[in-house]
């Protein structure tokens, strides 16, 4: 586009113009090695927030309902586009337990529970905490099916023309060089091919050594 169109557009569109997006839509455009530079952002986001709360003053009750509404939410977008890292979804879970019990003069609270225990459900003896991974790789499953569902839209027809141009996203490999959150997104086919059976109507398409069926 010229230069005079993009003055032309931005002048009736009250638009500003930017070089470069370090993030879009709260997610980084750009993974580099460092995973856990990009996604201490993340941490600290969740550090301040907790912080902000003055802890003291809320009961154990007011605490569960800060945790599950406001802290289990601000990571969920991005655990819908990246694979979080065992050390990361630790070190978060790590920050609500230490809220949830508290702490006296810098001093950490005895935790009469695990945070595994604590996210069973409250009819099991839980407190029916979100356990992160899991809901990272739902949320990852999630987008896995929209790609086995949807190759027509425009998702699936740009992640089938750069990653798996010649066979369906299920027999899709891994390849070199991929992108974070198409690792991240692929990771997650193991969980579609545990539930997804075939249904055999006339049997036509079915590979009888290699698809599940029942």
């Amino acid at each position: 586009m010229s230069e005079d169109r993009k003055e032309d557009l931005l002048g009736i569109l009250k638009m500003r113009q930017f070089e470069k997006h370090s993030k879009y839509l709260g997610i980084p455009t750009i993974i580099g090695r460092s995973k856990k530079v990009i996604f201490g952002a993340l941490l600290d986001r969740i550090w301040k927030k907790l912080r902000g709360w003055k802890e003291k003053i809320l009961s154990r009750a007011e605490k569960e309902i800060l945790l599950k509404s406001v802290i289990q939410a601000i990571p969920t977008y991005l655990m819908g586009v990246y694979k979080l890292s065992a050390a990361m979804i630790n070190d978060i879970q790590s920050a609500m337990s230490r809220f949830f019990w508290g702490s006296d003069e810098g001093k950490r609270r005895l935790h009469w529970r695990n945070w595994k225990s604590m996210c069973e459900p409250k009819c099991a003896g839980g407190m029916g905490f979100e356990d992160l991974s899991v809901f990272n790789d739902a949320f990852l499953g999630k987008q896995a099916w929209r790609l086995v569902k949807g190759e027509e839209s425009l998702l699936g027809r740009v992640m089938k023309a750069k990653y798996y141009p010649n066979c369906t996203f299920l027999d899709s490999s891994l390849g070199y060089c991929c992108s974070y959150p198409w690792k991240s997104v692929w990771c997650s086919k193991a969980l579609i091919l545990e539930v997804m059976i075939w249904r055999v109507g006339n049997g036509a398409h079915i590979r009888i050594r290699e698809d599940p069926c029942g």
